[in-house]
């Protein structure tokens, strides 16, 4: 294993760069699907390289339930500072762990409430209108069927605020927003990210580009179904002048209160659309940094995949038949 299996907890630093510079070479809609494959691979890989430096330090723990060979100087070995790296990452992926099952139970808690909220109005409501004069707008995603449970598909949510800010064609753009949302499944992307960053805390930056990522590809699906830029550009600024937060924290909102993202939405709903290449020129900087990052991206994944099977082979001929 050796030094191999400490690679994929600070690899993701090769993934920043591209994380910075995406938002202005590329498509959102590439930015957004580049990004969570980054983002869940170096997730993963960081995941398997505690798993596996837990193996090694609770082996080392008195009265373990493990095989006694597992505590064999050769399986200390494989590990440098096995004893040290072994017992500090116990309670790292304790704490991964932690993180992640309250991410999901919060984000699952919020889908349930913000379905239960809207099943009091009509169910063939398209959008669903909340009697509230708070203006705000979001996205709630649908659930699965479940023993028990009838499936629910995913709807949009408006207050009787918000409509009464924007003039009807901006209401298009809000709706067309909120529907691309839904029908690009940005949620997924949202959570894979935010998962990710509860595993290594290296991957949050990605959390926050992928949010704005995803808010940029929608405001362009909303731009190409209603066919005017300008039009979207002003629907965004208005709301946001006017929003306030959503309810259901946690889904996607058409126009945060918070003033940082808004500007550049805008910004780029005014500039011409942007090209939909896969890959950035690999003479620029975003195309050296996205190198960059499949690079690492490669080097973690083999780097936890030969750390994974050397220990393998050495608990084997650590336990005796």
């Amino acid at each position: 294993m050796g030094v191999f299996v400490f690679l994929p907890l600070v690899l993701p630093l090769t993934a920043l760069p591209i994380a910075r510079l995406a938002e202005q070479h590329l498509h959102p809609r590439t930015t957004t699907r580049l990004l969570t494959l980054l983002a869940a691979v170096l997730g993963l890989c960081s995941t398997l390289c505690l798993v596996l430096l837990m193996v090694v330090g609770t082996a080392q723990l008195p009265g373990n339930p493990l095989p006694d060979g597992w505590s064999d100087p050769q399986v200390r070995a494989a590990v440098p500072y096995a004893e040290v790296a072994g017992a500090a990452a116990i309670p790292a992926l304790a704490a991964a762990l932690t993180f992640c099952g309250t991410a999901l139970r919060r984000y699952g808690h919020v889908r349930a409430r913000a379905h239960r909220a809207l099943e009091a109005l009509p169910a063939g409501a398209d959008p669903a209108v909340l009697p509230d004069d708070e203006p705000y707008a979001f996205a709630v995603p649908g659930t699965p069927a479940r023993p028990g449970r009838r499936a629910r598909p995913g709807r949009i949510a408006v207050s009787r605020g918000m409509l009464r800010s924007l003039d009807r064609d901006e209401r298009r753009a809000l709706f067309a927003h909120e529907r691309a949302h839904l029908s690009c499944r940005h949620h997924r992307s949202l959570l894979v990210v935010r998962l990710a960053g509860c595993v290594n805390p290296l991957l949050l930056p990605l959390r926050s580009a992928v949010a704005f990522a995803t808010e940029r590809w929608a405001d362009e699906e909303a731009a190409r179904a209603v066919g005017d830029r300008l039009l979207t550009a002003r629907a965004v600024g208005r709301a946001a002048l006017v929003a306030r937060p959503a309810p259901a924290k946690g889904m996607a909102q058409f126009a945060s209160p918070e003033p940082g993202p808004v500007p550049r939405r805008v910004a780029a709903l005014l500039a011409p659309v942007p090209p939909a290449r896969p890959w950035p020129p690999a003479l620029t900087p975003a195309g050296l940094a996205a190198l960059v990052a499949a690079a690492g991206t490669a080097a973690s994944a083999l780097s936890a995949l030969n750390a994974a099977v050397a220990l393998f082979v050495v608990l084997k001929a650590a336990t005796p038949l």
